[in-house]
């Protein structure tokens, strides 16, 4: 169990990763990343990063060797945009799956409902 302030810290963590990203890495290997959630560790030491990546298998390894290369880089940046920590945390990126499967259900969703089932939905 998290507490408040590890929840607060990891979502503070979260925005500020996406925004180094966005407008730091200029790295050809990462491509189309959303960070969908930051763990802290209870001391605010450690923090896994969940990350999505749209594309094939090759495009997600190539996105997540290159943030792992560039970890040093963003947590440099974390240090400096968060001063509210006493020490930046170190970095774990773990590729999430999570909004490929959302994309594969609703896909599968399509195929079975009948359409005008699907746009009576959206005018709802």
């Amino acid at each position: 169990m998290t507490s408040y302030r590890a929840d607060q810290v990891g979502e503070q963590v979260r925005e500020e990763i996406m925004s180094i990203i966005r407008r730091d890495l200029k790295d050809p290997r990462i491509g189309f990343v959303s960070i969908t959630a930051v763990r802290m560790s209870p001391d605010l030491r450690q923090a896994r990063v969940r990350v999505s990546v749209l594309g094939d298998p090759e495009e997600k390894k190539a996105s997540i060797t290159g943030l792992i290369s560039a970890k040093g880089l963003i947590r440099h940046e974390l240090g400096r945009r968060l001063r509210n920590l006493k020490f930046s945390p170190e970095l774990r990126f773990e590729l999430d799956p999570s909004i490929e499967y959302s994309v594969h259900i609703s896909e599968l969703l399509k195929e079975v409902l009948p359409q005008s089932n699907v746009e009576e939905e959206r005018t709802r």
